[in-house]
């Protein structure tokens, strides 16, 4: 009986104990049911699940990310080696060229046979050939010039050279360029006195194509770090791109205005004229006695030329693109990425020490801008770094850094890189490298300048700033510290204020990295309608061209997003107190508004577009603009039957005949 008790009454605790277990599980479970049953399960895009896992990614990689009433925009500090970014990169390996060594030697405006050749090869002869500009498009050859021995002044930058071993002997051909001694620029140069600029400096700006400042970290690390720790180099962490690709970059960094703002250049375009009149910032350099010279590889989908007219005449003193234009057709004759045992980005690197030694005494601005390795594929980036380093320390070893600001920049992060299309992936974009570096003496003598700009680093800056502190370095004006309204272009050289915003400085919400999203379900009815009105509003833009163009349909929603705004900034009134200390808030402030950042694929072609909606909820509208959405999967020849016609359109139309 005993035993029995004992059993029947802890038995039975045991059961009701585990019961009640039971009960809580079921209730649980019943309750998650009842959620996702009310929001929907997610047959396409995205589901609950993943929205968990992509809010826990989002809150990892945004882990400093606050939203302080002392500055209005901060930008999230992103972790470079973050594994959801990190297994989009690989190790590419040493780049190869040809083991053969080229047998021309090209520096300061010369060449000259190398002795390596002459040792390895019987007595050497060689032809060379001057190459000229002819337009935009073309180049033409000047006549034969022959040379065994000796130092040749090079009459042009860019000189075809072929060579012969001997009567039957090895032969060797290529095309080369350096800084050609110019008559009519020196004569110019050596006329400037400078005694009217602000600041009498060189100007170096080297760049690479959609690399954002994690990804510079991770592909130029050597580079980087003798940048910041051995040259002292500064880093614009605040710095936000203002529209979509290359031209909406460089165009307000150049000229200080937007393509919509600067005089029609598209082609296909009534009125469109070749950018030539543009207010370009190397004209005031030039005018102020500088040699100017700008280049940029991969010149057949050129800046200013893809979809734009290009220059009628050279734009600078010393231009790139007649070599790009000379090597394209005997790149398939070398390893690719090399011209013989050359690689072709340190051949862009050894144009810009050139020019540093042919204008020693001279100011110079320089502007040359790399593509062909970090366009598609960021990893491959990292065969620059040792020759950009190389580069770097030529320049200060040979004191020209003393009279030279220094930077280093990338236009935006990844568009069709496969990182593009990850939570991070989606910030960095919006925040590329750009970077300054100053000569030594220069805090003594420009204290103040020097210290706004360090102040401004941390803070919300853009392409139209670069603009204005390349004109403050020519002439430094009084300006009205407290202006009525911000200008959108601020110099780094005058203090920026913290509570900048995006509307301020021109960035539309699509582009501006201060704000805070969380991921919501594609299943969400007013994702549904976004979406469906994005489509819509492309196939709207190719209406005049159905007859080549497919009408577009929705085929999935791949994410979307949902603006969360910083509280702050709805409620603040004003200051509550004389000095500005005490903030003034609304409790009622709220934005009936709202912000979608959709990503959708269409058919037919599988096109992948990123766009930024805004949601008005009074009228359940929506407003979508063609500047605000982002092509981020490739079309290659999908839109080809629109190329001449309407280039413009080139992303939302899959040809009928693709």
């Amino acid at each position: 009986m005993g035993l029995y008790r004992w059993c029947c009454s802890r038995g039975w605790r045991q059961i009701r104990y585990i019961s009640l277990i039971i009960i809580i599980i079921l209730c649980v479970y019943v309750s998650l049911w009842m959620t996702l049953k009310h929001t929907g399960s997610v047959k396409q895009g995205t589901s609950q699940k993943t929205i968990l896992r992509e809010n826990a990614v989002l809150n990892s990689v945004l882990k400093n990310y606050s939203l302080s009433r002392d500055q209005a925009c901060n930008h999230p500090n992103l972790d470079p080696y973050h594994p959801s970014v990190m297994k989009y990169f690989y190790d590419v390996g040493p780049l190869k060229c040809d083991e053969n060594e080229n047998w021309i030697e090209v520096n300061n405006g010369s060449f000259w046979i190398k002795a390596s050749a002459k040792s390895k090869h019987e007595k050497i002869s060689c032809d060379y050939y001057p190459i000229y500009r002819k337009d935009e498009y073309s180049f033409k050859v000047g006549d034969k010039h022959t040379f065994t021995e000796g130092v040749i002044k090079a009459p042009t930058d860019v000189i075809k050279i072929s060579c012969q071993s001997g009567l039957f002997g090895p032969k060797y051909s290529n095309i080369h360029t350096t800084v050609a001694f110019d008559k009519t620029v020196h004569e110019r140069v050596n006329k400037a006195t400078y005694d009217d600029l602000y600041m009498p400096l060189n100007v170096l700006m080297f760049g690479f194509d959609s690399v954002s400042r994690n990804t510079w970290l991770r592909t130029l690390p050597k580079t980087h770090k003798y940048f910041t720790e051995v040259l002292g180099g500064i880093l614009l962490k605040g710095y936000n791109i203002v529209g979509d690709g290359t031209p909406q970059a460089l165009l307000p960094i150049l000229t200080g205005q937007t393509e919509i703002e600067l005089p029609e250049a598209r082609r296909g375009k009534p009125g469109a004229k070749v950018v030539d009149g543009h207010p370009w910032v190397w004209k005031d350099f030039k005018k102020a006695g500088y040699m100017t010279q700008w280049g940029e590889d991969m010149c057949w989908i050129g800046t200013f030329n893809l979809r734009m007219l290009g220059f009628d005449k050279q734009p600078v003193d010393h231009f790139w693109r007649p070599y790009c234009q000379a090597t394209q057709e005997i790149h398939r004759y070398s390893k690719p990425f090399c011209l013989g045992s050359e690689r072709r980005h340190k051949v862009m690197m050894d144009w810009v020490k050139d020019a540093f030694q042919m204008y020693q005494n001279r100011l110079k601005f320089i502007f040359a801008f790399h593509s062909e390795y970090s366009h598609e594929d960021s990893s491959k980036l990292n065969w620059a770094d040792d020759d950009l380093l190389g580069m770097l320390k030529f320049l200060e070893n040979k004191n020209y850094l003393n009279n030279t600001v220094l930077i280093l920049m990338s236009d935006h992060g990844a568009r069709f890189h496969a990182v593009r299309e990850s939570i991070q992936g989606k910030y960095e974009e919006r925040m590329p490298y750009f970077s300054f570096r100053f000569p030594e003496w220069f805090p003594k003598k420009y204290p103040s300048e020097f210290k706004a700009f360090k102040e401004n680093a941390g803070k919300l800056t853009t392409p139209f700033d670069i603009h204005e502190t390349f004109l403050d370095m020519m002439k430094f004006e009084k300006k009205n510290t407290k202006p009525e309204k911000l200008p959108r272009g601020l110099s780094l050289f005058r203090p920026i204020p913290k509570q900048r915003t995006c509307s301020d400085a021109d960035i539309s919400p699509h582009w501006c990295a201060c704000l805070g999203w969380n991921v919501t379900s594609s299943d969400d009815l007013i994702t549904q309608k976004a979406a469906k009105s994005i489509v819509k509003f492309m196939n709207n833009l190719t209406t005049n061209f159905r007859s080549k163009c497919h009408e577009l349909s929705l085929k999935s929603i791949k994410n979307a997003m949902v603006l969360q705004s910083n509280p702050y900034i709805a409620r603040y009134l004003g200051s509550a107190d004389t000095d500005g200390r005490v903030p003034k808030e609304s409790k009622d402030a709220i934005d009936k508004s709202a912000l979608y950042q959709i990503t959708l694929q269409t058919t037919p072609g599988d096109g992948i577009f990123e766009t930024t909606v805004k949601y008005m909820a009074n009228n359940d509208k929506f407003i979508i603009s063609a500047q605000e959405i982002s092509r981020i999967n490739k079309y290659g020849n999908a839109a080809n039957c629109v190329y001449m016609d309407a280039p413009h359109l080139r992303q939302y139309c899959y040809c009928r005949t693709a």
